[in-house]
């Protein structure tokens, strides 16, 4: 059976859909190639794209986009809810079958010193990929953003795992290899954006919360309203139900009701099972009982 790689890249535009476009047909270009997702969001600035195949197909539809944004997104000119460093803004890499942690690594690895040889692009390695204790936190690696990152990358503690020391309009690059997460967020009925930041530092690993959730809380100014924005990271480790629940309480605290949640991307169907039946109450369930599963074998 062939090697299955899954790639995440997050790219810095969720507001110009022509150009969204344009950076997912390189994907498509690739032969062998699958493109399971794209979703944007305009209060984020943002797009997800997922697609999957074999290291090598996947390595070059990584490559591929990462070149074609850096083309169209000028960092200068973005603005967004979401923290970024560059025109794409992350890219991991997540084995799926009979591929091993250590080979996605020596992909992001690849990848990165290709960006930054042919691209001339600053590259940071992160999680699982990352040459630095500091730099396996995504967030560590992202501290400052784009802006700020201009004039500390000429100091050593920002100096890139690959690159110039420059930052241009396309910004950087952070590119790793981790387990897979569900991108979860819970949008609150307020505009308070100090409720959702009160929320997100108590949910979140980092300060005391939840070991295998990451977060921040977001201004959703088109909506009127702000979000909990989260990496779950270990979906058996902490439920999507339990950080739902969580968040309810909390809010409730407030005074704020929780008044909608999403998934950006792709998400474990054990997830969302385990889910469903925390919500219904229900006894002795098991995958098994999932119609599609028993017809078509997922």
């Amino acid at each position: 059976m062939a090697k299955i790689v899954e790639c995440i890249p997050n790219i810095s535009e969720g507001r110009r859909p022509e150009v969204v476009e344009e950076v997912i047909a390189e994907v498509r270009k690739v032969p062998g190639v699958v493109l399971l997702d794209y979703s944007g969001n305009a209060d984020h600035n943002r797009t997800v794209v997922t697609f999957t195949g074999e290291p090598e197909g996947v390595l070059e539809a990584a490559w591929r986009l990462i070149g074609k944004a850096a083309q169209l997104i000028n960092l200068e000119e973005h603005r967004g809810a979401h923290p970024r460093l560059g025109a794409t803004d992350v890219v991991p890499f997540v084995p799926v079958r009979d591929v091993s942690m250590e080979e996605c690594v020596d992909m992001a690895r690849s990848l990165g010193e290709r960006v930054g040889r042919e691209l001339k692009l600053p590259v940071y390695l992160y999680e699982r990929a990352a040459t630095r204790p500091e730099r396996r936190n995504l967030a560590e690696v992202r501290r400052g953003e784009y802006e700020g990152l201009k004039e500390s990358i000429k100091t050593e503690e920002r100096k890139p795992d690959y690159g110039p020391s420059v930052l241009g309009t396309a910004g950087a690059v952070v590119i790793g290899a981790r387990p897979p997460l569900v991108a979860f967020n819970v949008n609150l009925g307020t505009s308070d954006l100090g409720v959702a930041k009160a929320i997100a530092k108590a949910i979140r690993g980092s300060s005391g919360g939840f070991v295998y959730i990451k977060a921040l809380g977001v201004n959703l100014a088109e909506r009127g309203q702000v979000q909990v924005s989260m990496n779950m990271v270990d979906t058996q480790g902490t439920p999507l139900y339990r950080a739902m629940e969580f968040i309810k309480a909390e809010a409730a605290h407030y005074g704020v009701p929780v008044v909608g949640s999403e998934i950006v991307g792709l998400v474990p169907l054990e997830a969302l099972l385990e889910t469903a039946a925390y919500y219904l109450n229900l006894k002795e369930f098991s995958a098994e009982q999932v119609l599609e599963k028993r017809v078509f074998g997922f």
